[in-house]
């Protein structure tokens, strides 16, 4: 696994150790970004993080600061030696929280302009329910925007976000959202 553009490309990155973690594919990060365009000065959320590699991808491509949101510690483990790798520690906070806790501490980081959830599939309804409450606490900026990596044969929707896109590669599809207007 490496990362696929910008400043760090190019430059391998660790996963976590088992089954636990399924990391997004080379093919699919390369593909998200370039639907997402230019990251320039963004602040991102990186939400079950996982070896942290969206978050990464974002910095590298010009985002500004990526909060990583991660509760298992191997992983947490993983974004940390990642993070230190490329030099990137004082871009970059990891919280070991579970996502269905870490609203009080993101509603002081926040609004992110880029918010990225790759739950676990198994858990992507009670994934969503969490994502919900949690932009409530610390919403997308003005113009933000929310991706969430699920099975392609799989529907998402959002209350109060409006569907952008939605793309697919294989078994893996994004859909992307952003704030619904009026």
């Amino acid at each position: 696994m490496r990362i696929i553009a910008g400043r760090w490309r190019g430059r391998s990155l660790r996963a976590p150790r088992g089954s636990a973690t399924r990391p997004t594919s080379e093919r699919v990060r390369e593909a998200l970004f370039a639907v997402l365009g230019d990251l320039t000065g963004a602040r991102v959320l990186d939400l079950y993080a996982g070896s942290g590699a969206l978050g990464l991808e974002a910095l590298s491509r010009g985002a500004v600061h990526a909060t990583f949101v991660e509760s298992a510690r191997g992983a947490r483990s993983a974004i940390l030696a990642n993070l230190e790798a490329i030099g990137a520690t004082s871009e970059a906070t990891v919280l070991g929280v579970p996502v269905e806790r870490v609203g009080a501490a993101l509603a002081e980081r926040g609004p992110f302009d880029l918010v990225l959830c790759d739950p676990p599939w198994p858990e992507l309804d009670r994934a969503l329910a969490a994502l919900s409450r949690l932009l409530e606490r610390a919403p997308l900026a003005t113009g933000g925007r929310l991706v969430v990596e699920h099975p392609a044969l799989r529907e998402v929707s959002l209350a109060g976000l409006s569907e952008l896109d939605r793309r697919r590669w294989g078994d893996t599809a994004v859909t992307l959202f952003r704030p619904s207007v009026g």
